[in-house]
């Protein structure tokens, strides 16, 4: 993979993990509304914070794609 190309890639993954990080945000919020109003459904609870843990793990991946571990 040429440099130009490898460059490209990682501007994609940046772009990509900026929207995942805005959808992990946007899904903190909805799940603190729902336990801050009570009562709250819990299997629609404990789907949200599966997707959340969903997410985070994806974030995690791309970030170590773009910046990866250099052992010296």
């Amino acid at each position: 993979m040429n440099k130009s190309a490898k460059m490209e890639e990682i501007e994609v993954l940046r772009v990509e993990l900026e929207v995942l990080k805005s959808e992990h945000r946007d899904l903190d919020e909805a799940i603190h509304a729902l336990e801050e109003r009570g009562g709250a459904d819990m299997l629609r609870l404990r789907r949200l914070k599966k997707q959340k843990l969903q997410l985070k793990d994806k974030i995690a991946r791309i970030e170590d794609r773009i910046l990866p571990d250099i052992i010296a």
